[in-house]
């Protein structure tokens, strides 16, 4: 087999490592949970080509002994990174610096893979690598994995690409009114995330917005695996994802939009299908943020909504023409209290059926 290269983040240079892929695990005061995690991303019946960074992030609780546990039981695929808290996106970045994977994935500590995907995943990264000219992306399902509930729903992209086959943007099918590529979905080639030049802001939640969308415009082939290989694991208390949460750190979502604006390339700079995609996913972003600020039930935040969308306009018309006109962002900027209303009961109706909170 081919042996992978991976790029170097301060020489640009090419060293052959023999590791396929890294799992990059940002890890906050996580010792309940790496154990599960850790254990499912090595559990391939061949691992020596994986190699997994766990990303303690200043943890106040034993996570950075859990972590040297794992690296003296796994030498050389295990590695434990310290550092002082960055919050999730400066996690992100120093495991992206380190990875010497040709291929990598971020995998929150408290989430894991499924073991029979994993086999899947790893036979498909192997084949593009030996195929010498190997896929900047590879897409897969993820699990909404909450707690509680005994039907996990599953994301897949079915209708979007067809799976198994190497594809480019302008492949791409029609994206439902919700669907768009989370964090989860993704494997990127570790190059091409370096390229882009993404650095994630640093103690800012929902930083995985920008992850999953910052580094398109480097990815010119992709290949999707229809197989449910990322267990989301959600419901537990406290996690950034729940709406009391979201509402509290709604500014935060702000921030995140303003960054996901700025990476967003004009009309005809970029193939088509990938500007569809971007304005598609920015749309989005954008309605999911309105919704939090107006779930706040504050005029204050009503207010900031009102200038969250005339920063788009001011930073770009035309993309703002673009990402106003999508159905969901119509409804999203309803006007008045009845607007409002509409939104907050469709709100309700959607975390019941999908159950993404």
């Amino acid at each position: 087999m081919t042996q992978p290269a991976s790029t170097t983040a301060t020489t640009g240079k090419t060293l052959t490592t023999g590791k396929t892929l890294t799992f990059v695990v940002p890890s906050y005061n996580m010792e309940e949970y790496l154990e599960r995690c850790v254990l499912s991303l090595t559990a391939a019946r061949r691992n020596d080509d994986i190699e997994v960074l766990i990303v303690d992030d200043g943890s106040k609780d034993s996570t950075l002994e859990v972590a040297r546990t794992f690296e003296r039981r796994f030498p050389g695929i295990v590695r434990a990174i310290h550092q002082e808290n960055k919050g999730h996106g400066g996690a992100v970045n120093t495991g992206i610096a380190a990875a010497r994977g040709m291929y990598v994935k971020v995998v929150d500590a408290d989430d894991w893979v499924g073991p029979d995907s994993l086999e899947e995943v790893m036979a498909a990264l192997r084949d593009e690598i030996a195929g010498g000219d190997p896929v900047d992306m590879l897409v897969t399902n993820y699990v909404y994995d909450k707690v509680g509930k005994r039907r996990k729903h599953v994301v897949n992209f079915r209708h979007a690409m067809k799976a198994g086959e190497r594809l480019t943007w302008d492949d791409m099918r029609h994206f439902g009114l919700a669907e768009y590529i989370l964090m989860h979905a993704l494997i990127f080639r570790t190059s091409v995330v370096r390229a882009s030049g993404m650095q994630l802001p640093e103690h800012t939640f929902y930083v995985d917005f920008i992850y999953a969308y910052q580094p398109f415009p480097w990815v010119k082939s992709l290949r999707y695996l229809d197989t449910p290989f990322y267990h989301y694991f959600i419901g537990r208390d406290g996690q950034s994802v729940q709406t009391d949460v979201m509402i509290r750190r709604v500014d935060q979502l702000i921030h995140v939009n303003q960054c996901m604006v700025e990476a967003t390339p004009e009309r005809g700079t970029v193939p088509d299908g990938l500007y569809r995609y971007m304005i598609h996913f920015l749309a989005i972003e954008s309605s999911v943020a309105s919704v939090f600020l107006i779930l706040s039930r504050n005029p204050e935040n009503y207010a900031k909504k009102k200038r969250m969308w005339a920063g788009i306009k001011a930073y770009s018309p035309s993309i703002y023409h673009d990402v106003r006109r999508k159905p969901m962002s119509r409804a999203l900027n309803l006007h008045g209290s009845a607007g409002r209303w509409v939104i907050r009961w469709g709100y309700r109706v959607a975390e019941r059926v999908v159950g993404f909170n």
